[in-house]
C-alpha cells in the first residue's frame, strides 16, 4: 500500500488530529433536519407476448423521497434523490413521474426479447427442449433514509436485479446530502488533503478485524483481491456512530463474499477529519 510522501501532507495530518484530540468524539444530541419524506410503491409484471404461460419480468420498487422542505431547497433535494435511485435519465422529473416513466421504461426494454422469445419457442417446439430461463428478469429495489439530523441527509440504495446469466447482481449505494444546500458530500469534501492511504489502512485494519484475523494478508486467502489495491471509493454514509463504507460485489473480493460493509467509529477518522464540515460540527 502506498504511503503519504510528502512532509507537508504529515504535517496536516499532524495539526488535524492535534485539533480533535482536543475535543471530545461523542456525538452531540442531534436536531432533526426540517425534510418531511412520502414514498411510492410499484410491483409491476410482464409476461413476453401477453401470455401469462410465458417468461415474465417484475419490477419492485419502494422508493422514499423528500415531500416537504424549504421550498428553495425541496426540489434539489428530490433531483439529488431522483438521480441516485434512478439515474440521470429521470432528473429533471418529479420523484412520482420518474418512478412512473422508470417502470414503463422498463417494460418497454423487456419487451425487445420478444423477437428473440419467438425464435427460442419455435427451436423448443421442434426441438421439445425447454425454453431458457434467462428470459425471465426481475429488479428490486429500495432506500433507506440512514440519518436526518444537524444539517446531514444521508440515505443508500438496495439494488438487486437479474438479466440472464448465473446469478443476479447486488449493489447498496450511500448518498451523504448537506441538508442546507441539498448538494452531495464527497470524501474530499470532508478529508484532509491526502487523505487516501491513511484512510485505505484503517478501512483494510477494520475489515480484518471483522473477519477476525490479525493479518490483513490473510484476507486474500478468503476471496479477496490485494489488500494493497483496497482504497475509499466515495461509497459512505454517516450517522451519529461514525462513518459507513461498502465495498460492492467485485469491488474488492470475489463475488462468494458479497458487499463488504466497514463500520469506521468517529476516532478511528478523527485525525483525517477537516475541521469545517457538516460531518465534524456533528461531533462536539
Amino acid at each position: 500500500m502506498k504511503k503519504v510522501g510528502t512532509f507537508k501532507a504529515l504535517l496536516l495530518l499532524l495539526a488535524a488530529g492535534f485539533y480533535f484530540s482536543a475535543c471530545n468524539m461523542t456525538p452531540k444530541g442531534g436536531q432533526q433536519n426540517k425534510i418531511a419524506f412520502d414514498s411510492t410503491l410499484v410491483d409491476k409484471t410482464y409476461y413476453l407476448l401477453d401470455n401469462p404461460e410465458n417468461p415474465h419480468c417484475n419490477l419492485q420498487i419502494k422508493f422514499i423521497y423528500p415531500s416537504d422542505a424549504d421550498k428553495a431547497l425541496l426540489p434539489e433535494i428530490q433531483k439529488q434523490f431522483v438521480n441516485a435511485y434512478l439515474g440521470e435519465a429521470y432528473d429533471t422529473l418529479a420523484p412520482q413521474e420518474a418512478i412512473k416513466k422508470y417502470t414503463d421504461d422498463y417494460i418497454e426494454a423487456y419487451k425487445d426479447l420478444e423477437e428473440d422469445f419467438k425464435v427460442e419457442l419455435a427451436r423448443s417446439e421442434k426441438e421439445g427442449n425447454p425454453v431458457g430461463a434467462w428470459f425471465s428478469y426481475y429488479e428490486m429495489s429500495s432506500n433507506t433514509i440512514r440519518f436526518n439530523q444537524d444539517g446531514l441527509l444521508c440515505f443508500s440504495v438496495n439494488f438487486e436485479n437479474y438479466t440472464g446469466g448465473a446469478h443476479g447482481a447486488h449493489a447498496y449505494n450511500h448518498f451523504v446530502l448537506n441538508a442546507n444546500t441539498g448538494h452531495r458530500i464527497s470524501e474530499e469534501d470532508i478529508f484532509v488533503d491526502n487523505y487516501q492511504d491513511s484512510l485505505a489502512e484503517i478501512l483494510v485494519a477494520q475489515i480484518a478485524k471483522q473477519n477476525d484475523i490479525s493479518d490483513p494478508k490473510e484476507l486474500e486467502n478468503m476471496g479477496f483481491f490485494s489488500v494493497d489495491e483496497i482504497y475509499p471509493n466515495n461509497n459512505f454514509f454517516v450517522d451519529d456512530t461514525g462513518i459507513t463504507y461498502t465495498f460492492n460485489e467485485y469491488e474488492i473480493a470475489a463475488y462468494v463474499v458479497g458487499p463488504v460493509h466497514v463500520h469506521l467509529s468517529f476516532e478511528e477518522v478523527q485525525y483525517l477529519l477537516r475541521s469545517d464540515t457538516p460531518i465534524t460540527q456533528l461531533i462536539n
